[in-house]
């Protein structure tokens, strides 16, 4: 049957018809559709309808709990400059639904989008809003007053200018000036609202008030109630490459030579001289390839909104200096930059980040550790961090966050006023998305084993560089709380709550502490939270991420859950925390100058530390693979699934300490919990007494949260062995392609392809499959040896080097009377950890009673008129000696 079209059909198509069918038809003929990527749906105008100021949308969730009457000090001046606002835009849902897909397939080593990172225009020329919609904005902002500096180019964030009074005419909603515990500050007083005609392409604003996230870093403890029986063990770089393996990495020459780390502020680092001092005193001065530099970054068009935030005293100055000297410790030849931006209503750091991101040169590894709750963040501050955070993804860059330093409670940073939390469980917003990692705190649990010598060698054998750890130490979560039940029971009272309990015994009095490191579910990313900043109300979690699944423990609460990895990041409780130089006695965190006595220096601990740690470790491994990962967490929940298995790791168990395997990656933290003491009604389980303890019900004794094995909320995947980590993120991504067809004699030929798309050589690479019962194989073609045990066929391919293709063919003899058969093939790389741990490919045939069978997949009827109208196209051009592209 001719299923072309008449002759001269495709004379009297249009050109760009006929380029069309050509496209179609070769899509036809590979039996697939085009390539997903970087090219999306035409933007959707969302702005239909004229703006009518008299048809307003109230914008909730964006006022502060703390804009009530009993802070107001009145109405600000309206010429109150409000420089450099955010606006937050949309996506049209296909858009975004078309961007999330392609992050996926970026991550994913079988799509051919792999590490196919995009530039920030692409990103917004092909999933950002309409520029109709866009002009729309912009000119009815103007059409208030305002001066718009910048449009950034995804598309997504509009800069402006303005004052109060522009602010209360345009978004209907007042400024005040507010006095919360002492300290001044300005809010709106009442959720924004703007034309319904733009709702469609409008989020809100980012932030109408100055209160700002606070550093995750906890200052040494003045704890003492251990120093009769356990020495004090300062934690120095020496120690951190001990405990987590570091050395080999170092030893083979990758100690982040080429790679840059952006540590993120909103205040200068106060010294480059305490930097070096770290350096030189710790043994780390002769990696020459380290540096340290400090950026304003400007926005990539317009007036700038990134000024010098200078180094005024400030709690915020020991941060900056422990986030580069940390970030250095672990990836010493790596270059640190210091990013800042002086606060506007908008937190400089947000303001520092957004600038690198969408400037020319997007850093591959940036480190945040500073921590804001969901519920007090507020629903537009909340989506402009997870669409920042989220372009920064698409174009490869891996974000590091503290996943903070209060347990679950992160509602309570911040509030230095009480020792006990009083806002229920909470998350850091700022470690809550789906595109960055959430790092979490661990303490050493040698202590409350009573075995430091086993794991420390006296002061007097320290190394050079202050070295004193002799192997990785047993970890328990960081926590300084009463609540603790390994702190409440070393201490004698076991049980934590009730008035017989340890936070209400005069023993407990001393442990009031909500201290601790960080995790609990997403709650509060959408939505308006209740009036006190608890979640609640319409208040919604973050979905849980596709990649957040396969590794026991993990909940099935259809949430993002928080922490992803932690590390060491105590503050002294348990005798362990980090020694820093900090020069600045200003702030009361300095030391001693950073003199010859370095246990004068300044001490504390924190996820502040972690995060940056674990940044540094991203640099080595970037500089192995020799490319940038974007998330990590696709490549750790893949890794940590094939260790733990169905029912955790034994050997791997941290309680072991140096017992544990050499071969783990992940160290699985299942002793001790997370819980803080607290007070009201909030997630507070208090029985009897004035304190009571962090729980998922109030009625009830449910500590949030324990450690347990595999993921949990204390640590979890857990924590890890770097060199491990490192050569096993390098091992081969295989891809299996190709398929089965029956032959005239009736058997099974299955012909394959497998891939190395790199970054190194695989290794022992296989093809397996299961047999149904009665079939058998006959024969194969290649240089592989393939067997069959009982139903089990394996081919051993070998090695596969790094973009080659082994190729591979493999003829069945079904079972006699077998109508059909539906085999899986799967090849994998043994490279001592399988990533990702196999590629598959089933292919399923029907098996005729006669030979001469046909092939599976044929194709479909529209492929051959797609198929023959190109072919159409394409000869009346060559008739014409026309061009057929």
């Amino acid at each position: 049957m001719n299923h072309l079209p008449p002759a001269g059909a495709a004379q009297r198509t249009a050109p760009w018809l006929c380029k069309l069918l050509i496209l179609l038809g070769a899509v036809a003929a590979l039996g697939g559709s085009p390539e997903a990527g970087a090219a999306a749906l035409p933007a959707r105008a969302l702005v239909t309808q004229q703006i009518d100021e008299s048809k307003l949308v109230r914008l909730g969730g964006n006022t502060r709990p703390e804009a009530v009457a009993a802070n107001d000090l009145g109405v600000v001046a309206d010429s109150l400059p409000l420089p450099h606002l955010q606006l937050l835009l949309k996506r049209p849902a296909e858009r975004q639904a078309a961007l999330q897909r392609y992050i996926n397939e970026l991550h994913d080593p079988r799509s051919p989008n792999f590490h196919h990172w995009l530039t920030i225009s692409q990103i917004g020329s092909d999933y950002g809003p309409a520029s109709a919609d866009i002009d729309a904005v912009t000119r009815w902002l103007r059409s208030a007053g305002f001066a718009v500096n910048t449009v950034y180019p995804e598309l997504m964030t509009i800069d402006f200018s303005g004052n109060a009074a522009q602010v209360r005419s345009a978004f209907h909603t007042e400024i005040h000036n507010l006095n919360v515990g002492g300290e001044r500050h300005i809010a709106n007083f009442g959720d924004p609202a703007i034309p319904a005609a733009l709702a469609g392409v409008v989020h809100g604003i980012v932030s109408l008030n100055n209160f700002r996230p606070h550093p995750a870093f906890r200052p040494r403890s003045a704890y003492t109630f251990l120093s009769g029986t356990t020495q004090y063990e300062l934690v120095a770089p020496a120690d951190l490459a001990t405990i987590y393996n570091f050395d080999p990495v170092f030893a083979n020459g990758i100690a982040g030579q080429g790679q840059t780390i952006v540590v993120i502020e909103d205040i200068d680092i106060y010294s480059t001289a305490d930097w070096k001092t770290f350096r030189s005193t710790f043994g780390l001065a002769g990696y020459t390839t380290g540096t340290l530099t400090a950026s304003h970054p400007a926005p990539p068009s317009g007036p700038t909104n990134c000024t010098d935030p200078g180094t005024s005293a400030n709690f915020n100055v020991g941060e900056a200096e422990l986030d580069a000297e940390w970030a250095s410790a672990a990836a010493p030849g790596a270059t640190i930059v210091v990013a800042s931006c002086q606060d506007t209503t908008s937190f400089g750091g947000y303001i520092a980040l957004q600038n690198l991101i969408t400037g020319p040169s997007p850093p591959a590894i940036v480190s945040i550790s500073y921590s804001a709750c969901e519920a007090l963040n507020g629903a537009t501050a909340n989506a402009a961090l997870n669409t920042l955070y989220q372009t920064a993804v698409t174009l490869g860059t891996s974000i590091f966050v503290a996943a903070g330093d209060q347990g679950a409670a992160s509602c309570d940073a911040g509030d230095l006023t009480t020792a006990a939390a009083s806002h229920g469980i909470g998350v850091n917003a700022l470690a809550s998305t789906q595109y960055n990692v959430a790092v979490g705190g661990t303490d050493f649990g040698d202590t409350n084993a009573g075995t430091v010598n086993a794991y420390w060698g006296p002061p007097t054998a320290n190394s050079a560089a202050y070295g004193s750890a002799l192997s990785y130490i047993p970890e328990i979560p960081w926590n300084d709380s009463c609540a603790g039940t390994l702190l409440a029971a070393r201490l004698g009272t076991p049980t934590p709550y009730g008035s017989a309990g340890f936070c209400n015994a005069s023993t407990g009095a001393s442990y009031l502490s909500f201290a601790a490191g960080s995790g609990g579910p997403s709650g509060c990313a959408t939505g308006v939270a209740s009036a006190n900043g608890v979640v609640g109300n319409t208040c919604a979690g973050y979905p849980k991420p596709a990649w957040q699944s396969g590794v026991i423990g993990i909940p099935a609460d259809g949430v993002r859950d928080l922490p992803d990895v932690s590390l060491f990041a105590a503050n002294g409780i348990w005798g362990h925390y980090y020694v820093y130089c900090n020069s600045d006695t200003a702030t009361g965190q300095g030391g001693s100058a950073c003199g010859s006595t370095v246990s004068s220096w300044s001490g504390g601990g924190g996820t502040s530390f972690s995060a940056p740690i674990l940044a540094g470790v991203q640099a080595l491994i970037n500089q192995k693979v020799g490319s940038r990962q974007g998330n990590p967490n696709f490549v750790y929940y893949v890794l940590a699934a094939a260790e733990y298995g169905a029912a955790g790791s034994s050997i791997c168990n941290s309680t072991s300490g140096n017992a544990t395997s050499s071969g783990c990656l992940f160290y699985d933290v299942t002793e001790g919990d997370i819980d803080v003491d607290c007070t009201g009604s909030h997630d507070c389980y208090r029985p009897s007494g004035t304190y009571g303890v962090l729980s998922t019900s109030s009625s009830g004794y449910f500590p949030a949260f324990r450690a347990s094995t595999g993921w949990d909320f204390a640590t979890g995947i857990g924590t890890l062995n770097v060199a491990n980590l490192v050569n096993a993120w390098s091992t081969s991504a295989l891809s299996l392609t190709g398929g089965g067809s029956v032959t005239q004699s009736g058997q099974l030929s299955y012909a394959w392809t497998i891939t190395n798309p790199g970054p190194q050589s695989a290794s022992g690479v296989t093809l397996t499959a299961t047999l149904p019962t009665g079939f058998s194989l006959v024969t194969s073609a290649s240089s592989s040896v393939c067997t069959q045990i009982v139903t089990t066929v394996t081919c051993n391919i070998g090695t596969v080097a790094i973009g080659a293709r082994s190729q591979l063919t493999v003829v069945i003899q079904p079972a006699a009377g077998a109508p059909s058969a539906n085999l899986t093939f799967t090849a994998g790389a043994v490279n001592g950890v399988l990533y990702p741990a196999a590629d598959s490919v089933t292919s399923a045939l029907t098996i005729p009673a006669a030979a001469g069978g046909v092939s599976d997949g044929p194709l479909p009827p529209w492929s051959y008129l797609l198929l023959g109208a190109s072919l159409a196209c394409i000869a009346a051009r060559r008739r014409r000696g026309g061009n057929v592209g």
